[in-house]
């Protein structure tokens, strides 16, 4: 059966009795959705501020790869599996963009027997939240033209205005516009652009602030552009963070779901991975962490920008920690980074298994040494994975100085990987250093850059041209205290997806760098990113349909 055929046959609980009886959330603190979806009130973090968080096990991954690694689909295959072993578990994770489901990626609610549900509406427009992110977005691009428009009071210079436009959807079309055409009705001619809803500042601004009050201060620090004499300016010089937040008070509050074995899952916030931090929402994660003795979560990509955002970015502003990582790998992954052709990732092939475990390598160092953090290899099989290829991965794992689990949770649930929560449980059991930084606060911004480049992806050179370095020294000024977001392809270590494993000794060329002012770090792009994806030539959208009885198919 498909993703969404397996979806659609689950017996989802009445969300308000999963509540009460799993979390102990009253009727009160809940605004349903419905029967199966519901947002949970901010006070909920009030009432329980006295008691201890609990365990925080981030999943990560080997560098992405056309044959997928199965990262959101482990995160609730995990948390299903440590529920079936007696442990209280919640698993949070990203809301899906459209954009992808109707592009290339399809559905990101998990697959086979480990999704949150329900998946149609996860998928398709939810609780609204993107929806409202996209509108305090243009709200603030559309008071940005009309001051030019009255006036200008600001003197904003048309060239500089760094405030672009939104919406969630693969579109090609709209990566470069030109505005106010028609004559002086209709504003001044510029240029603009549209990004798509997930690369959106105030996305990133949503998933990193603690309260409304925090949203709203970090809204109206959002930089809109420069006047002509290159003063900069903000959001709130033209009163616009108010309505922005009023806009996102339901959207604010944790969506709460379930799994397909009626476990409870946040399901908030989604920021791209690659310009931004690419975790859910850390209201979402801390009230988690109340509700839970042990929370699963995500971080978008590879361990190289999913894990290192998610500790350096997420962590750092929330004051949080993870207490361990699952790094998710398959054997098709790894041959694919060891040379195979994708055509052929269904052979044996133990030559390209092995050129390909450099890349797990790297990643587990880096968590293990760079962050301190204590790991386990999930091996997310397929039925085409060979005995030999299981035991050459496990045997591997071994000599890095982990363990390698085979986990079968998507054709088996919950079940398939309780193996892995034991192993999990008796990880978290053991004392352990906490989870360390890779940079200080202090440290100089060209100097973070080089850290991340220099020990993660195992670049042997920082490149940028006087321009860039010029525009870094003027950003450091004020905000040399910010954490660094690296941009740049999630393919390969280096800045060339091309180049798959694990490449050494290459050079990271750094060709711009954006501040982003409201959610407080700077993106600094290596190659190109893209912020506005486009529709393949057969989209997913073509596949997707719905019956005379409101069903829908071709989801994923």
């Amino acid at each position: 059966m498909s993703d969404i055929e397996i979806a659609q046959q689950a017996k989802m609980q009445e969300i308000s009795i999963l509540a009460e009886q799993r979390l102990g959330l009253a009727p009160h603190q809940l605004d349903s959705y419905g029967r199966f979806k519901a947002k949970v009130s901010l006070d909920v973090m009030d009432d329980m501020a006295d008691r201890p968080d609990g365990k925080l096990i981030l999943v990560t991954a080997i560098s992405p790869t056309p044959a997928g690694e199965g990262k959101t689909t482990t995160t609730i295959g995990l948390s299903d599996a440590l529920n079936r072993i007696g442990k209280k578990s919640m698993v949070c994770v990203r809301e899906p963009s459209m954009g992808p489901c109707f592009g290339l990626k399809g559905g990101a609610a998990g697959g086979g027997y480990a999704q949150v549900v329900p998946m149609e509406d996860i998928n398709l427009h939810f609780t609204g939240d993107l929806h409202a992110i996209a509108s305090a977005h243009n709200l603030l691009a559309a008071m940005i033209d009309n001051h030019i428009h009255h006036g200008n009071d600001m003197q904003l210079d048309a060239r500089r205005i760094m405030w672009q436009r939104v919406v969630d959807m693969n579109d090609r079309a709209l990566r470069e516009i030109v505005v106010g055409m028609g004559g002086t009705a209709n504003g001044y001619l510029r240029q603009d652009r549209f990004d798509i809803v997930v690369a959106s500042e105030v996305m990133a601004i949503f998933c990193l602030s603690n309260s409304l009050k925090e949203l709203k201060q970090r809204l109206g620090d959002i930089l809109i552009g420069y006047s002509t004499d290159g003063t900069p300016h903000y959001a709130r010089e033209l009163n616009a963070h108010g309505a922005m937040a009023a806009l996102l008070k339901e959207a604010i509050k944790p969506n709460l779901v379930q799994t397909l074995e009626n476990n409870p899952a946040f399901v908030h916030g989604g920021p791209f991975a690659n310009i931004a931090h690419g975790c859910n929402s850390v209201i979402a994660t801390k009230m988690a962490l109340k509700l839970s003795d042990y929370v699963v979560t995500e971080a978008g990509f590879g361990a190289d920008l999913g894990a290192e955002k998610f500790i350096n970015i997420k962590c750092r502003k929330a004051g949080i920690k993870p207490d361990m990582a699952v790094v998710v790998a398959t054997v098709k992954a790894l041959k694919y980074h060891g040379g195979a052709e994708l055509k052929d990732l269904a052979q044996e092939d133990l030559a390209a298994l092995q050129q390909g475990l450099a890349n797990l390598q790297r990643h587990l160092h880096n968590l293990q040494t760079e962050f301190g953090l204590r790991c386990v290899v999930a091996i997310n099989h397929f039925v085409q994975d060979s005995d030999s290829e299981i035991e050459m991965i496990q045997a591997a794992v071994t000599e890095m100085g982990a363990e390698a689990i085979l986990a079968r949770h998507w054709a088996q649930g919950g079940a398939g990987a309780e193996s892995l929560a034991e192993k999990v449980v008796a990880m978290l059991e053991q004392p352990a250093n906490p989870c360390q930084f890779l940079y200080e606060d202090d440290m100089p911004l060209w100097d973070k850059i080089g850290q991340v480049a220099k020990r993660l992806y195992g670049a042997a050179n920082v490149v940028a041209d006087n321009k860039v370095m010029d525009k870094i020294a003027r950003i450091s000024q004020q905000h040399n205290f910010i954490p660094v977001c690296m941009a740049k392809t999630p393919y390969s270590f280096s800045s060339d997806q091309s180049l798959r494993g694990a490449p050494s000794n290459h050079t990271l060329a750094v060709r711009d760098v954006r501040l982003s002012h409201g959610a407080g770090f700077l993106v600094v792009l290596c190659g190109d990113v893209m912020t506005m994806p486009g529709l393949p030539k057969r989209p997913a959208a073509e596949r997707i349909d719905i019956d005379d009885n409101g069903a829908i198919s071709g989801l994923f």
